[in-house]
């Protein structure tokens, strides 16, 4: 028996209650906010602090200063990218091409 549009209506509701509160709750008050997807604040928190460490690294010349500014500042970066993970291009195939033709075996001389 198919499922009726309100069923799935509701199933929809509370996947998108337990993927994401905040947003689901958003709805309900009048003032939508962004899906998790694009709220990057920790991302920028982490980008100042890397740059603040890298920074004072540079400032006080501590090689492990630099070496944390830079992988924090590498991973908040990361977390910026725009690129979902899931929904990635596949490579371009390539033309086919044509069969080969099979070797014929050599005669021996």
């Amino acid at each position: 028996m198919p499922q009726s549009d309100d069923e799935r209506l509701v199933d929809l509701a509370t996947r998108l209650q337990k993927e994401d509160p905040h947003f689901a709750r958003s709805f309900s008050d009048g003032r939508p906010t962004p899906p998790r997807e694009y709220r990057r604040t920790r991302a920028w928190w982490a980008l100042g602090i890397g740059l603040t460490l890298l920074i004072a690294g540079m400032v006080l010349p501590d090689g492990l200063l630099i070496a944390t500014g830079l992988v924090v500042s590498g991973i908040s970066v990361h977390l910026l990218d725009p690129v979902d993970p899931h929904r990635q291009r596949h490579p371009r195939s390539r033309s086919p091409r044509s069969p080969r033709s099979p070797r014929s075996p050599r005669s021996p001389r």
